[in-house]
């Protein structure tokens, strides 16, 4: 079995709710301390539409994904562990909230 050694939190966004992905992406930087990437205002990686990571310990998870539940807003947002195992972090770990765009897994080959 894989060591999770933290969680990557992609919250997805377009053109119309990028202020909305910004104000959620930095309350939870500043209420839990997540480190926040870029606010990528197109698709990036394996990830199909604009988005931004959030990136924590596995001792913040039981705080922060219950609370980006609650206050996602209807945004998009897919969390999963990261093992070191790219490819099966995101394709089978893991969690989405709201839609499930495929994501572009090719990348990982």
């Amino acid at each position: 079995m894989s060591q999770i050694r933290g969680y990557h939190a992609h919250v997805y966004f377009d053109e119309k709710t990028v202020d909305r992905a910004r104000a959620l992406c930095e309350a939870v930087r500043d209420r839990f301390g997540a480190e926040m990437g870029r606010v990528h205002e197109r698709a990036v990686g394996p990830h199909p539409m604009f988005s931004c990571q959030l990136a924590f310990g596995p001792q913040a998870f039981a705080d922060i994904v219950p609370w980006l539940a609650l206050n996602r807003d209807g945004l998009i947002v897919f969390t999963h562990p990261d093992t070191g195992d790219d490819l099966a972090d995101h394709r089978d770990h893991g969690i989405w909230m709201g839609a499930m765009p495929k994501l572009k897994l090719d990348i990982f080959d």
